[in-house]
């Protein structure tokens, strides 16, 4: 028994997905019998945490088949991390080859190969798709300045390296897993985010179902965005031939009615193949505002999620964010370390007269530099379980000023010092995550904003790959415009020979 269950944004998958666990456990089948995988770490993750808390189980031990499918491999070939290609590995390589390797590694979040050398890009792209390497490259050769023979011969040469290091990599291990055919038992199958899955991660969840009594398989097509880096999509699309039963989600939890649940389907509906499908917004309507310009966006108030289909075109943002005082976070690291934040917030309480323990001056004292006498900036002199003056630190633990910050924390520039005063200006929050969350499409994926702005900037390279097959930019953008829970700003592109066409 096989059945697909397809779940359009917001529609609440993984809580269906659980309540499905829920009946099977309730019949009295086994946690250890049942398999989630999915594509992300983080979803796995979620999904094994959601159900220990609503089963009162164990995790590690009850749920041991709720991971990735890089991660099962991982458990049952037996492998050791010591034996798993490191970025220190790669580079070695590099050296050895003489071709520069700065980055290349495996995703611990969704097993998918990052590197900034075209050449290992391509070898482990052929190896997920299943491809000879010489199809693969032609695929891409007009993309890139790539040499055949070098290709080649460095796909020998790192299967030789590999072999010597006795070392393996994500996609090694999937390979064994299907060609040892050691997939375990299992009466129930999840598998969660289908449509991100690999042609080289459908034949190891073939090799799964086939011990599986019954199949569940979720995901949404039209939130495929992953083919860059291998994912087949058409395998997902192709399973409506040779399944049992097709079931969709009806009822978004997320996205409004009027302008954004129409703008969606209007882009949605241009993919030309998909499962045709409809869904319900909420009854709530959103609103759908558009801009020339960047700096007509006001993002002073509410929680924002910016998106771009490339890091470089948030540059833009970036600096709106720190001329107008709001604390945002990009690539995950935010705008000002909270630690300073902190650190600003408590000298002022200082000088106020509150007292503070030992961790919150150390923290001052970082800061302070030549502000606190050479020998005391460890803070060493003060004892964990007491709290001090400022008046106290000043007469006996090296302490040096008692001025406003801007006079008494070195290293803070001007730039910095007008952003600081900005943010407390505006009341910026600063002990959560910052209101402005700044992300790629593909990095922001599964989540979900208040207010949500996306630009329609795009790559010279994302045109190329545009005109060939649209589908790709159609779903991009229409996964990056269902973020938005109530309302979706829209900013045009400074050079529109470089857009998004809506």
């Amino acid at each position: 028994m096989k059945t697909i269950i397809l779940g359009p944004p917001g529609t609440g998958k993984t809580t269906t997905l659980l309540n499905l666990v829920d009946e099977f456990i309730k019949q009295g089948i086994r946690p250890r019998e049942i398999g989630y995988f999915s594509f992300t770490k983080k979803a796995a993750l979620e999904a094994a945490t959601r159900a220990s808390v609503k089963f009162g189980l164990s995790a590690d031990h009850d749920l041991i088949y709720f991971r990735t499918l890089h991660s099962l491999a991982f458990r049952m070939l037996g492998v050791t991390k010591d034996k798993m290609m490191s970025k220190e590995d790669y580079r070695e390589f590099g050296l050895r080859c003489n071709i520069p390797i700065k980055t290349a590694s495996y995703s611990n979040e969704d097993g998918i190969f990052n590197s900034d050398n075209e050449y290992l890009t391509i070898i482990n792209t052929a190896r997920v798709k299943r491809m000879e390497l010489m199809d693969c490259y032609d695929l891409r050769r007009n993309l890139l300045d790539i040499e055949r023979d070098t290709l080649f011969l460095l796909d020998q040469e790192l299967k030789k390296y590999k072999a010597e290091k006795g070392l393996k990599d994500f996609t090694d291990l999937l390979e064994e897993f299907i060609e040892r055919d050691i997939s375990p038992k299992l009466k129930v199958l999840f598998i969660d985010e289908a449509q991100d899955l690999s042609h080289l991660q459908w034949e190891m969840v073939r090799s799964i179902w086939n011990k599986a009594e019954k199949t569940y398989i979720a995901g949404d097509d039209d939130q495929a965005i992953f083919r860059w880096a291998g994912a087949d999509i058409d395998h997902f699309i192709a399973l409506k031939n040779e399944v049992d039963e097709i079931q969709t989600l009806k009822q978004s939890y997320r996205i409004p009615g009027g302008p954004i649940h129409e703008l969606s389907q209007k882009i949605i509906s241009k993919v030309t193949n998909r499962y045709e499908k409809t869904y319900n917004p909420r009854q709530e309507t959103g609103l759908l505002k558009y801009y020339t310009d960047i700096t007509q966006v006001d993002m002073s108030q509410g929680e924002w999620l910016v998106l771009a289909s490339a890091n470089h075109f948030l540059n833009d943002v970036k600096e709106l964010c720190e001329l107008q005082g709001w604390y945002y976070q990009y690539k995950g690291i935010n705008s000002l370390s909270l630690e300073l934040l902190l650190a600003l917030s408590n000298w002022e309480d200082f000088r106020n007269g509150k007292e503070l323990n030992y961790l919150q001056i150390k923290n001052i004292y970082r800061y302070l530099g030549a502000n606190v006498t050479p020998g005391y900036r460890d803070a060493k002199t003060l004892k964990a379980e007491e709290k001090y003056t400022i008046k106290d630190c000043m007469q006996n633990h090296g302490l040096l000023t008692d001025k406003v910050w801007y006079e008494s924390f070195e290293g803070v520039d001007t730039i910095t010092e007008n952003y600081i005063r900005n943010m407390r200006a505006n009341g910026e929050k600063i002990n959560k995550t910052p209101r402005i969350l700044m992300s790629t499409i593909h990095g922001a994926k599964g989540g979900e904003r208040e207010k949500v702005l996306v630009l329609l900037d795009l790559t010279a390279a994302a045109i190329k790959q545009g005109d060939e097959d649209p589908d790709d930019l159609h779903r991009l953008f229409y996964t990056a415009f269902t973020r938005a829970k109530q309302e979706l700003h829209i900013v045009d592109p400074r050079d529109f020979n470089k857009a998004y066409t809506i």
